[in-house]
């Protein structure tokens, strides 16, 4: 119903405040597609500017924080969003503002949120772990090379790689880099160079564009067949804010084409400087262990032993020269004993000889047989007998025997 007013009978502001409240409570939740030109958040509560995507038009919105944090992609400024908003007039101030219930990002938000929830699920299956990364060779024999044909992307590659390693072989296969079969290219490259022996590391290298343009390289097949992928594969698409789901699993993420040629060879001119600081330090090493050597050789031959080897030597040598002057004295002691004893034996041997009783003046008397004659009862007349003397025998032949007898005193 219409508010009857005139100059003489004006309505009050508070009163104008109210219906304005009751009429925009009466309107209820609206879905809003809009702009979100500012957001700010304060302890728990969001504070947004939505703004029309076409006319000059703004209005402020509010919501608690979960409304925000339960959107499937991140909001930002600049995000194009839909909203499920409740109107709400502030009397106080007469200010309109939208209650948010609900926001969902549209386009690019809508895409990237689409993209969010493939990262997880590939994240979930152990798709991007570190652990399953593979280390990039110091120096490869062969580099593939999947990009555009003719693009900047591949002459940025080329060009620094081989102005940091001149020597560097590319093995370049060119694909379609945007677009639906992109990705189905691409995966046909890497197939043909991941089946090269003589590659040791796959660069994709694109250049920058927006996320509908680098799409193709967040497609699943395309992920998975590049973590089935037994070459290391380094991911070189677009700029550094760009991130295709492709950088998170390859084996080496570089930021842009011209990082990827620095991460895939070592800069010549480096390598050489750092040749010539390790020769520099190893031949500072050596000179200083020959040195180190040369002085505790000094300070060993500094020493009385070594200074005069042949102390030790002479006195160990008077110590084995007085042993052998006592076993000398020793052996000369034996013998002499030995040889006194030698005599003496042999006199008692001599004295007890029969050859020293022939010496005496006595003979010895043997038959024929060499038996020894002690009694005349073994001899007749006519026995020859060989008489024994000391220096000799005489041959003789008994004439007669004479029997001899004893006195009476003789028997004892």
């Amino acid at each position: 119903m219409a508010l009857e007013t005139s100059a003489d009978t004006p309505a009050p502001l508070r009163q104008i405040s109210q219906l304005l409240d009751g009429y925009i409570g009466r309107l209820g939740a609206v879905w809003v597609e809009a702009e979100v030109a500012q957001l700010t958040r304060r302890q728990g509560v969001c504070f947004l500017t939505l703004r029309d995507l076409r006319a000059k038009i703004s209005i402020d919105a509010t919501c608690h924080v979960s409304v925000l944090d339960a959107s499937p992609a991140p909001v930002t400024e600049g995000s194009r969003v839909v909203v499920h908003a409740k109107p709400a007039f502030y009397a106080p101030r007469g200010s309109l503002t939208l209650d948010l219930r609900e926001i969902r990002p549209q386009g690019e938000g809508e895409l990237l949120a689409q993209l969010e929830r493939r990262k997880q699920l590939l994240a979930a299956e152990g798709l991007f772990d570190p652990r399953r990364k593979k280390v990039l060779p110091l120096l490869p024999r062969g580099v593939g090379l999947v990009t555009g044909r003719g693009s900047a992307a591949e002459r940025d590659v080329l060009e620094h790689a081989r102005r940091r390693w001149p020597d560097v072989r590319f093995v370049v296969r060119h694909a379609l880099m945007q677009g639906n079969d992109s990705a189905r290219d691409v995966m046909k490259a890497l197939g043909e160079l991941s089946k090269d022996r003589s590659i040791d590391v796959i660069v994709i290298a694109r250049g920058g564009g927006s996320v509908e343009d680098l799409l193709p390289f967040s497609d699943e097949a395309l992920i998975r067949a590049v973590h089935a992928c037994t070459v290391p594969v380094v991911s070189a698409i677009g700029h550094e804010p760009d991130t295709p789901i492709l950088d998170l699993v390859a084996d080496v993420r570089a930021s842009t084409p011209t990082d990827a040629a620095k991460r895939i060879v070592p800069d010549v001119r480096d390598e050489l400087a750092g040749v010539a600081r390790m020769r520099e330090r190893a031949s500072v090493a050596v000179r200083t262990q020959i040195a180190r050597e040369v002085r505790g050789l000094a300070d060993l031959r500094s020493r009385p032993v070594l200074a005069q080897p042949t102390t030790l030597v002479d006195a160990e040598q008077g110590v084995v020269h007085d042993w052998r002057d006592r076993a000398r004295r020793s052996l000369g002691h034996r013998l002499e004993r030995a040889s006194d004893e030698v005599t003496h034996h042999l006199a008692r041997v001599r004295g007890l000889s029969p050859l020293a009783t022939l010496q005496r003046g006595y003979s010895v008397a043997q038959l024929a047989d060499g038996g020894v004659v002690t009694s005349v009862e073994q001899v007749e007349a006519g026995t020859p007998l060989t008489i024994r003397v000391v220096d000799g025998t005489i041959a003789v032949t008994a004439e007669s025997t004479t029997t001899m007898t004893t006195q009476d005193g003789d028997d004892d």
